[in-house]
């Protein structure tokens, strides 16, 4: 029954009559990460998101902007994708680095998408025959639409994993993928290892008429964020709110509620989880720990509503300070902001 059920969900047949859209796809796409047969077939006619290096490839739009271009394995189908072998033939490069790509989804048609990484190959070689760049993740992120981001992002992510965790941390053998990238394999011992993401939290402490934001050394000139930590072993989501803020800034959480997720992935691929904490108002003292951050302060709902449409990084004058703003929409630390200068009085 199983084996049958499972014919009838390639086919669609189970998928239109018993479940919705939703149930149908992810039914399917368990099967192609159970069986690698299925899962390359997939492949054949499915898309493919390229990157060099994890740097994904960008095109530009008609409409203005950037799109990431979807390929194709090879020229049968009737769509408007590029021939992928055909490339790879091109740069006298064996087809059999398709095999290569990793399984990130699939449209609501069960059109599968892939990744590959072609890192082996010269950049500039395959920019030439795709007609586009390959742009930096974290650059990409001020040029996509919201709507390319998710799908890149876990792309990167997972193409990431399996580039550093090749061995196994047992034996020290060398692990072997399933088609799909789902997981690796130790046949030495026989362990199982799967894609993780590291949990995060990231806090708008707020003493009722205020934010509070922060920046660390490394982020752009100008830009302010909420605060972030992973959470260490052990703890539960409050109890790393209530000591990140403690070691970031020297405040103490009165209360706190979570308000929504998002994949990040940098440094390493991590799982946002996004909380609102306050902070008693007759206590706001800020004791910055400057191991952590370079910078933290109190802003006012107007200053928070100015740093909000800047929509992208403010050009510096010279002898002028850098205007604040904050990480774009495509980040949870812009919904946050939001949300809270949303509530604020106007």
């Amino acid at each position: 029954m199983q084996r049958f059920n499972r014919v009838l969900l390639r086919t669609g047949i189970l998928g239109s009559r018993l479940y919705s859209s939703y149930v149908s796809r992810m039914r399917y796409l368990f099967t192609l990460k159970e069986e690698d047969e299925a899962c390359r077939k997939a492949m054949d006619s499915g898309s493919i998101y390229l990157f060099h290096k994890l740097a994904p490839l960008l095109q530009k739009a008609e409409y203005g902007g950037y799109t990431t271009p979807a390929m194709q394995a090879s020229g049968t189908l009737a769509r408007k994708m590029t021939d992928l072998k055909g490339i790879l033939g091109k740069l006298g490069q064996n087809e059999d680095l398709l095999q290569e790509s990793i399984l990130i989804g699939c449209s609501e048609s069960h059109v599968t998408q892939f990744a590959l990484d072609l890192g082996v190959l010269e950049k500039e070689s395959v920019e030439s025959q795709v007609t586009g760049k390959f742009v930096e993740l974290r650059k990409a992120f001020f040029l996509l639409n919201g709507h390319d981001l998710p799908l890149i992002s876990q792309s990167q992510a997972l193409l990431r994993w399996h580039q550093t965790h090749r061995y196994c941390s047992e034996s020290g053998q060398l692990t072997q993928r399933n088609q799909a990238g789902s997981k690796r394999l130790c046949h030495a011992n026989g362990a199982i290892y799967y894609p993780q993401m590291a949990p995060v939290v990231i806090t708008l402490v707020s003493d009722g008429s205020r934010c509070l934001l922060a920046r660390q050394a490394s982020f752009a000139k100008g830009m302010y964020s909420a605060l972030a930590g992973f959470c260490d072993v052990g703890e539960t989501v409050e109890e790393t709110v209530h000591r990140e803020v403690a070691e970031e800034v020297g405040l103490e959480v009165e209360s706190l509620w979570y308000t929504g997720s998002q994949h990040w992935p940098f440094p390493n691929s991590s799982l946002m989880m996004a909380c609102h904490a306050t902070v008693n108002p007759g206590q706001t003292q800020i004791s910055v720990n400057s191991v952590e951050l370079e910078d933290a302060r109190w802003f006012s709902a107007g200053e928070v509503r100015e740093a909000l449409e800047r929509k992208r990084p403010p050009r510096e004058r010279a002898g002028r300070a850098t205007p604040v703003w904050v990480p774009p929409r495509t980040a949870i630390a812009n919904q946050l902001i939001r949300e809270w200068a949303n509530q604020q009085p106007k």
